[in-house]
């Protein structure tokens, strides 16, 4: 197949766009991580994510403000768009750090690459404790059998997998709900635009990975989304 004559131009500013990004994330302090929850906030940056990317953008601050009446939390942001591409910053325990992250990245067209998400989430749970993978995206178009034996991988190592859904595609809905299942974490779905729903849903997960069941269980005395993954979530 003949390339675009604006091919070599689009590889180009996909390498810059990267460089800035890794750039970006090795000059951010790396947090004191002692003493605080460690979370993984993974998105699907392909194209039909452009405005939960925005809303997120703007949301972000907010799970570390719930964190901070936990003991405080670090994040680690991590993308995946285009084909082939999938990133991970450093952990950042400051809404400030993730909003300089976040900013310089664009959404592009792609395929799903949630198997790469959830192997980086394994990968850094065996380096050190990891409370909880936040995922947000609309979509999945991978062997679900192979995405549900990493979530078995994440569950021995004590990852809660908290699953957050926008649309209602029927694939991305069935392997949502049993990533959560396995990993004795939780599901919920949003709409498209529904910015208090997704801000309630980040706050109750960072809540989580900051203070554990009773600081989700204190969120959920005020917060009816925070009461709902809790219930889905077993005793331990």
């Amino acid at each position: 197949m003949v390339k675009p004559p604006n091919a070599p131009v689009a590889r180009t500013a996909a390498r810059e766009d990267v460089a800035a990004f890794l750039d970006a994330a090795s000059r951010t302090p790396a947090p004191a991580v002692s003493g605080r929850g460690r979370l993984i906030f993974a998105l699907d940056a392909t194209m039909s994510r452009q405005p939960t990317w925005d809303a997120a953008q703007r949301l972000q601050a907010r799970m570390f403000d719930a964190a901070a009446r936990s003991g405080g939390l670090a994040v680690q942001l991590v993308y995946y768009r285009g084909l082939s591409e999938c990133r991970a910053s450093r952990f950042v325990s400051d809404g400030r750090g993730l909003a300089d992250l976040m900013s310089r990245i664009e959404v592009r067209g792609g395929e799903t690459q949630i198997r790469r998400v959830l192997v980086h989430a394994r990968d850094e749970a065996r380096r050190a404790k990891v409370g909880a993978l936040v995922f947000v995206g609309d979509a999945m178009e991978e062997n679900p059998d192979a995405l549900l034996a990493l979530g078995g991988e994440l569950a021995l190592l004590g990852v809660k997998a908290f699953m957050f859904q926008e649309g209602s595609d029927p694939a991305a809905a069935r392997l949502f709900r049993e990533i959560a299942r396995l990993t004795d974490g939780a599901y919920s779905a949003f709409d498209s635009g529904a910015s208090a729903r997704l801000e309630a849903l980040l706050r109750a997960a960072a809540a989580y990975a900051a203070g554990g069941r009773a600081a989700l269980a204190r969120e959920a005395e005020s917060d009816p989304t925070a009461r709902l993954l809790l219930s889905q979530m077993r005793k331990s």
